[in-house]
Order: C-alpha cells, then sequence, then structure tokens
C-alpha cells in the first residue's frame, strides 16, 4: 500500500528574531516521521514560512508543538508586519501530496483544529477544504479585520471559531488550519516604489478583480452591491506592496492551483499588465517550495515561445525557468532547496547513474557481479536514444527549417522521456539483481521459513526477468524516433542516428540474454516460456529494425 504523506506549511508571525523560528522548528525537528523542508523568514512581512512533510499522524503532532511554542514566543500585543495576519500561527493548512484523499486530509485537519483549540485555548477556524460554512472557505474573509479587529469579531455569533471558546486569545491572537491543494506564493518584482501601482497591476490579475467604477464612483447592481470587475487569472488572489528590504514594489500573488493557473502564465500576464501601465517586471521570487512540474512546464513555455525545442534535459528546463522569470534577482535560487521534489530525494551517492563516467566504468569492472550485464544493456540503450534526440534538437536549430522546429521538438521531447527510463532502469536492474540476493539470504530453519524463502527467491527471480524485459520494450521504443532522425533529421549527423540505432541493438540484444538466463530460474514453466517468447520477438524485431536503418544511413551520406 502507497505511504500517505501530507505537507503541512504554518505561517508564523515572526520574521525578524530568528532565535524564536529556531525554538519553533525545532518542535518540528523532534517529530519521528516529519521532515522540514524549508524555513523563509521575512523581515518586512515579520512572518516565517515553514513547509514540512511526512506521515498525517506525525505531521499533525509537529503542528500542534510548533503552535504551541509559537504561542508561548510569540506576542500578537506588539507584532507588526506588511502581511495581514490574525495570529502568533496565523494560519496552518494541510495540502495531500501522495497516497491520501482531500477527504481524508480534512479529517486530520478537524482532528488537529480540535486539539489546538482544547488544549491551548486558541480560537480556530477551519477553511478552504475543511470549511464547515461557505463564509469560512477563503481565508481573506476569515482574517478581515486582522488581529486588530479580532477582539470584537469573535463576539459576533456569526465568527464562533469552529473549536475552542469564542473568547479572544490577546497574546495568541487566532488560529486558521485548514486542508487545501498545493498553493504557490508567488511574488513578481517591479521597477517601481509605488504600492499603488503595484495593486493596479495585482488588480488586473487576481480572478477578484476591482469594483467597477463610473465617473469615479462605485457602479452598485439593483440591490446596493458593488459591481466587480473580474481579473484575467483564475485561481489567483493578489495584493501590491512595497518591501523595504528590496526596495521595490511586488505584486504579492497565491496561486491556488496551479492547474488552472501555472507560475509561468502568472508571470507572464504581470509582464504584460505591468507593461501596460508604465512599469517593467524585473524579476520574480518563490516563498518556499514549489512542485517540479511547475519549473518543466514553465522552461517548456518559453522554449516553446522562442519556437526552440523542449526536447532538452531536466536540468535545463529548471535553468530556463529560473532565467525566463529572473527567480535569482533578489538572492541566488538553489534548485535542490526549493523545488519539493529534490528536498526530498534520498541520498543518490550510490546510484549507479550519478557516477562519473570512469567511476561507473571501475564499478562494474570490480569483483561485484552488479552491475551487470542488464545494467549496462539499459545504459547503453539511454546513450543510443540520447544520439538520436541530439539529431532532433540539432535538427530543430538548422538554418533555414525554422518551419519544422516543432516537428523535431516533438521527437526530442519523446527521446528525453525515453532517456530518463532508461537510465532508471539501470539503477533498477543492480536492484532486482539484489531482490535475489536478499532473497537467498533469509533464514530457512523451520518448515514455514523454507516456504516462504522459496517464495521470496520466486518472488524476486520474476521481478529480475521483468526488468529486462522492460529494458527491451524500452530499448524498442526508441527505434522510431532514430528511424525517422535518420529520415527527415539533419543529414549532417544522419551517422550519429545510425550509432544511436547500433547501441538499441546491443541493448536489446543484452536485455534478452539476461531475460533468458533469468527466466530459467523460475518454477513456472510457461510464464518463463511466455517471457522468453516475447523477449525473443523484441529481439528480431531489433534486428530487423536495424538492418534497414543502417541501410538509410548509408544512402544518405
Amino acid at each position: 500500500m502507497q505511504k500517505q504523506l501530507i505537507e503541512c506549511v504554518p505561517n508564523f508571525s515572526e520574521g525578524c528574531n530568528l532565535d524564536i523560528i529556531k525554538k519553533i522548528t525545532d518542535e518540528i525537528e523532534k517529530i519521528d516521521g516529519v521532515k522540514l523542508l524549508d524555513v523563509d523568514p521575512g523581515k518586512a512581512t515579520n512572518r516565517t514560512v515553514v513547509t514540512m512533510v511526512g506521515e498525517p499522524n506525525a505531521v499533525i503532532e509537529a503542528a500542534f508543538q510548533a503552535i504551541k511554542k509559537a504561542g508561548e514566543l510569540i506576542d500578537m500585543t506588539k507584532h507588526k508586519g506588511e502581511h495581514p495576519r490574525m495570529g502568533a500561527t496565523d494560519v496552518c493548512p494541510l495540502i495531500p501530496i501522495s497516497g491520501i484523499t482531500m477527504e481524508e486530509t480534512v479529517e486530520f485537519a478537524k482532528k488537529l483544529g480540535k486539539r489546538v483549540g482544547e488544549e491551548l485555548n486558541i480560537p480556530v477556524y477551519l477553511y478552504e477544504s475543511a470549511a464547515q460554512k461557505p463564509d469560512r472557505i477563503n481565508l481573506a474573509s476569515i482574517r478581515a479585520g486582522e488581529y486588530e479587529g479580532f477582539s470584537e469579531k469573535i463576539k459576533d455569533p456569526n465568527w464562533k471559531p469552529d473549536y475552542g471558546h469564542a473568547i479572544f486569545n490577546e497574546r495568541s491572537g487566532a488560529t486558521v488550519i485548514g486542508a487545501r491543494d498545493f498553493l504557490v506564493a508567488y511574488n513578481v518584482n517591479l521597477n517601481t516604489t509605488s504600492t499603488r501601482r503595484a495593486n493596479s497591476v495585482a488588480f488586473d490579475l487576481r480572478e477578484n478583480g476591482r469594483v467597477k467604477e463610473e465617473n469615479g464612483k462605485k457602479v452598485l447592481d439593483e440591490n446596493g452591491v458593488e459591481v466587480r470587475e473580474p481579473g484575467l487569472l483564475k485561481s489567483v488572489k493578489a495584493i501590491g506592496w512595497y518591501i523595504e528590504e528590496y526596495g521595490i514594489a511586488q505584486i504579492s500573488m497565491n496561486l491556488t492551483n496551479i492547474n488552472i493557473t501555472p507560475l509561468h502564465i502568472a508571470f507572464d500576464k504581470a509582464v504584460e499588465r505591468a507593461h501596460t501601465r508604465g512599469m517593467r517586471v524585473t524579476g520574480s521570487e518563490l516563498v518556499g517550495l514549489t512542485p517540479l512540474k511547475s519549473f518543466i512546464d514553465a522552461g517548456k513555455y518559453f522554449l516553446q515561445k522562442q519556437k526552440r525545442s523542449v526536447g532538452v534535459s531536466e536540468k535545463e528546463l529548471v535553468k530556463i525557468a529560473i532565467k525566463s522569470m529572473g527567480l535569482d534577482e533578489l538572492a541566488p535560487f538553489d534548485p535542490s532547496k526549493k523545488i519539493i521534489e529534490y528536498v526530498l530525494q534520498e541520498d543518490q551517492s550510490k546510484s549507479l547513474i550519478n557516477m562519473k563516467l570512469n567511476a561507473f566504468a571501475d564499478e562494474t569492472a570490480s569483483e561485484s557481479p552488479a552491475p551487470g550485464g542488464g545494467s549496462i544493456s539499459a545504459y547503453v540503450a539511454s546513450l543510443g536514444v540520447s544520439l538520436g534526440t541530439m539529431v532532433a534538437n540539432l535538427s530543430s536549430h538548422k538554418k533555414g527549417w525554422d518551419d519544422q522546429w516543432e516537428t523535431f521538438s516533438i521527437w526530442a521531447e519523446k527521446g528525453q522521456q525515453l532517456k530518463t527510463e532508461l537510465l532508471n532502469l539501470v539503477d533498477e536492474d543492480t536492484n532486482a539483481f539484489n531482490k535475489i540476493m536478499d532473497a537467498f539470504g533469509l533464514p530457512k530453519n523451520t518448515e514455514e521459513e523454507k516456504l516462504a524463502r522459496s517464495q521470496a527467491i520466486q518472488d524476486a527471480t520474476l521481478y529480475a526477468t521483468e526488468i529486462p524485459l522492460l529494458t527491451m520494450q524500452k530499448s524498442v521504443a526508441c527505434l522510431p524516433l532514430i528511424k525517422e532522425m535518420v529520415k527527415i533529421g539533419n543529414p549532417n549527423s544522419v551517422t550519429d542516428a545510425g550509432v544511436g540505432a547500433l547501441c538499441i541493438r546491443t541493448a536489446v540484444y543484452g536485455a534478452c540474454l539476461n531475460v533468458k538466463i533469468n527466466a530459467g530460474g523460475l518454477k513456472d514453466k510457461a510464464l518463463a516460456d511466455k517471457l522468453i517468447n516475447e523477449a525473443s520477438a523484441l529481439l528480431q524485431h531489433t534486428l530487423s529494425e536495424e538492418i534497414e536503418i543502417l541501410k538509410m544511413v548509408d544512402e544518405r551520406m
């Protein structure tokens, strides 16, 4: 069963005193099963955004302890800051990451809220997906009036907290807890110091837009309600502010659904509207962590605008996204610390595909039986498709071929995907071998242990057969790309595509040998024959394609 993971992003009303911030985050790091991903303090906002991830029960325990410590250390009667706020822990959302539904996440938000309200005597309001009333879905509605206005607001029966007593907690204020989709906090930098002008762009962009005016007066509908002109971007909240620390005004945005309005669209529309109003966007900044997909999509978007191939490496796409949106204008931008998937990556030092070429060769040549032929086959295939992808990218940039760039870009993108899948199989083939070794090392003292060991050996042997078969399948999937590049690609690189075909042939043949020898260890002979027959058919198809491709290479040379 897939492990349940949720993210929690509490916002604490302290951004200047690093000692206080450290004492709060120390409480999080004491809890097993939780990883502290990011701590992002802001002096001007006097606010710190903390990001943690882990299994649900561990996360809500860490969140509770952090909220408790913040209540002890932060005195809201003395708090000043640019960002709207209503409590020492202003807001604490839970976000489903994997293996858990939004509905299940809501239940954990309620569990946390109940405990904070009852044990800490802090009024708690539930928002977004956890909201118990329609007017509490929107965080801004709950926070309206901020801390200063809350002593009166909490007396209103309509604003009775969901958990805790309807009594104003002067020191800690109130806390909003909820469950929501992944939110990206994103600020766009302007070449102005005017908050009013930054707000004018923010109102152009945000979904809620602005109040409509005619002849300098607000337009009201038949019920006397203000008529609003909607903004350009759905699922976007935005305001303008001046940041003394940077000496500039910013458009501060919350992208509440990056599937509806992704990062790059928010940036480009901000550029467009700022230009219309006589300003220029100079860069942008991300607060907290952001999914890798946002960077991949942004990199491809900006390459497409340049009519360039999007079939480049993940690393290059991330780099293009950072540079295109000026994410490194105000401070260095380290993808390993700002992209959630990179922060969560386990130690890769023992990964074969992260080794230098000479180290990989040395490891292969050592007395260890792994990496062996299966891993090498996957690696050779990755080199073969990389050559085909190179030809596609070179062809997309060839002078006089500008009208074909998109065709080659599509092929290059397919090549990059196959390359990544094959590189993953380099390590997975070695992992499959290790599974067999682990199975043979299981105890066999009792009949029950002997049966369990025998079954484990069979399961591991089947897996060790399926992995090279998958390598064959992925390798064969590379042939149409290589064949097409020989046929229509840059003629100066036709031999590179030919070498790619030779690599694929070697990879398929090598992986086929592994399928056959590993299948020989299966007790289910019908299954073994089925796997061997499939492998043999893939090999024959590859040998036939290789002959045709090399013939085409000779004809184009």
